[in-house]
């Protein structure tokens, strides 16, 4: 009877899993079928490009159902994700296309790097060039919202509403503590004064270098922002600084249109009637039509076929050797000699967003690039970070633009080696053994380094620091010791970097384009980008069970969810890493 009733168990388990495994299936599939059978969007006269400024900006976008769904399902808001690449394409299109007459920015809380925002910035810059319209609406303006829409036509906010504006602040997360409770020693071996990735695990403050080269680059990404919103909205830098002080947010609405910050206090249900006066040559009965972000995408490509080819590739996430969200090495490495084996492409733009990472993977990255380089113009575009390990990928590119608050530099290499002996005491656990050598036992997780153990790790990273500053040296036309005296780990915005010679141009991904087209002489082109993306059903057959749990986690975790991410990424950084400071959070 007991095994009776154990076999019944157990079948029945397995009839719900499987169950649950084919009903999620049929989604991918029917979500699939339902993509193929989208047909293309036709724009009418009179349209309006719709941007709903909401959710989380990415690179690139991705086919994500789950992190909505399980978001409504849980009583959430959904935190949609848009990617840079498919906004710029359709502010591209909007501009072009003559039933377009304008764009309507509404809401105001997406979250996403700054540089990023600012290449949407800059594209609505060049899209008012074409004397059509752009007007902003929201309930409510984040700060980089704010900085975003600072370029509309007119700025509208709702009466009750707020704009914030209060200047920047960074925050880094430390464990130190929580590590000493737990008995874990996080044993380190550095080049760089600035190196600052390690110290959330050794400190409990910032370091005094830290805190300086953060106050620098902080004070630049300011600067930059309120210098644009004063050009765009005709107001003094040294106002715009008084106003932030103020902490706009707080303060009663009426302030934000007495400062010139906005335009109007308007209810939504009076936007249209703005919209349609906005609108050239629009006659009295004539109705606008509103086409959504989503619907936008499906605006079919005018651009003819062309055989000769410029490649983006992106590198978007931390670098790690074999496995990983980010940048994987081994995945990388492949998609560039692919392209380098293509002979349609004449020229790569590299469009890296990352903080570094290992090092190693780094170093095969890099090789890989030069290979492509000897055969094919390299140009790289630097988004939110390329740095470290993410500027170790660049340094060798025949030019490198980026923003003037991109984060950047910090060429520094450390080793993290966990010394588990205090947790082991707390749990009783002891070790003994036997050896055959006298280093057999070397660079152990259960005791402290012996001083040979640390000279030998501190030599090893002295030989990456070594290698990464001859690479730099190399790629930039530099001696290495013109590298070193602006090494050391610090970071720089892009703005500080292009004094310093890390950058040359200051620009965004269409600049990186515009550069790798004259490289290679040509005179009509297509783009095509690398890694191909995946579409739903492909990414969800593959490697369901780790985007389920990834959707569950943002959906229940919400703003909290990059913390646990910092906390879970952890163990990812034993080992010899080029990496910045461990997410460091700008508000």
């Amino acid at each position: 009877m007991k095994q009776f009733l154990k076999f019944t168990l157990a079948t029945i388990v397995g009839i719900i899993i499987t169950s649950i495994l084919f009903v999620l299936i049929s989604f991918a599939i029917v979500g699939a079928i339902a993509g193929a059978s989208d047909s293309a969007t036709v724009l009418k006269p009179n349209s309006v490009y719709e941007l709903n400024l909401e959710g989380t900006l990415i690179d690139r976008s991705q086919d994500d159902p789950f992190t909505g769904a399980f978001a409504s399902a849980m009583g959430k808001p959904s935190d949609n994700s848009i990617g840079l690449d498919d906004v710029l394409s359709n502010i591209s299109k909007a501009k072009k296309d003559d039933n377009i007459v304008g764009i309507y920015l509404k809401g105001g809380s997406l979250s996403g790097g700054i540089a990023s925002i600012k290449e949407i910035r800059n594209a609505l810059i060049d899209f008012k060039k074409s004397g059509k319209f752009i007007v902003a609406y929201a309930d409510n303006y984040s700060q980089r919202m704010y900085y975003l829409v600072s370029v509309a036509d007119k700025i509208l906010l709702n009466p009750q509403g707020m704009l914030e504006l209060k200047g920047l602040s960074a925050q880094t997360m430390f464990f130190k503590k929580t590590l000493d409770k737990l008995g874990i020693e996080m044993q380190i071996v550095k080049v760089g004064t600035f190196k600052s990735a390690v110290e959330p695990l050794v400190n409990t403050k910032m370091s005094d270098a830290n805190r300086l080269q953060v106050t620098v680059f902080m004070n630049s990404i300011w600067n930059t922002i309120l210098k644009e919103i004063a050009v765009s909205r005709k107001i003094p830098f040294e106002k715009l600084n008084m106003y932030a002080d103020e902490m706009m947010m707080f303060q009663p609405t009426e302030k934000a249109k007495q400062y010139a910050l906005v335009d109007s206090l308007v209810y939504i249900d009076q936007v249209d009637s703005i919209l349609k006066m906005s609108a050239k040559d629009l006659k009295k009965d004539d109705k606008l039509v509103f086409v959504k972000h989503s619907s936008m995408m499906k605006v079919a490509d005018t651009a003819k076929f062309d055989k000769n080819k410029v490649a983006i590739i992106y590198a978007v996430g931390e670098i790690t050797d074999n496995e990983g969200e980010g940048i994987v090495a081994k995945t990388m490495v492949k998609t560039i000699n692919d392209v380098a084996k293509d002979d349609q492409v004449k020229a790569v733009v590299f469009r890296i967003s990352s903080p570094g990472g290992s090092a190693f993977a780094s170093e095969q990255i890099c090789h890989a690039l030069t290979m492509l380089k000897a055969k094919k113009p390299v140009i790289v575009s630097m988004g939110d970070y390329a740095a470290s390990g993410g500027y170790y990928i660049a340094c060798m590119a025949d030019k490198i633009v980026a923003q003037p608050n991109t984060i950047t530099g910090s060429i520094g290499i450390f080793g993290v080696i966990p010394n588990f002996s205090g947790l082991n005491e707390k749990l009783g656990i002891s070790y003994d053994g036997v050896k055959t050598n006298r280093m057999s036992d070397a660079i152990s997780f259960t005791r402290r380094f012996t001083p040979d153990e640390r000279s030998l790790m501190q030599n090893y990273v002295n030989r990456g620091y070594e290698l990464f500053v001859k690479r730099c040296a190399e790629g930039r036309k530099m001696k290495p010791d013109q590298i070193k005296a602006i090494a050391e780990g610090r970071v720089w915005t892009g703005e500080d970097a292009l004094k310093i010679g890390l950058v040359d141009k200051i620009g965004g991904l269409n600049d990186a384009v515009k550069m790798a087209v004259a490289k290679a002489k040509l005179s009509t082109y297509n783009i095509s980008e690398y890694p191909e993306k995946e579409d739903f059903a492909t990414k969800f057959l593959k490697n369901f069970t780790k985007d389920i749990q990834t959707s569950l986690l943002k959906s229940q975790l919400g703003e909290q969810y990059n913390a646990f991410k910092q906390i879970r990424n952890l163990d990812k950084i034993y080992g010899i890493q080029a990496r910045m400071s461990y997410d460091l959070i700008i508000q």
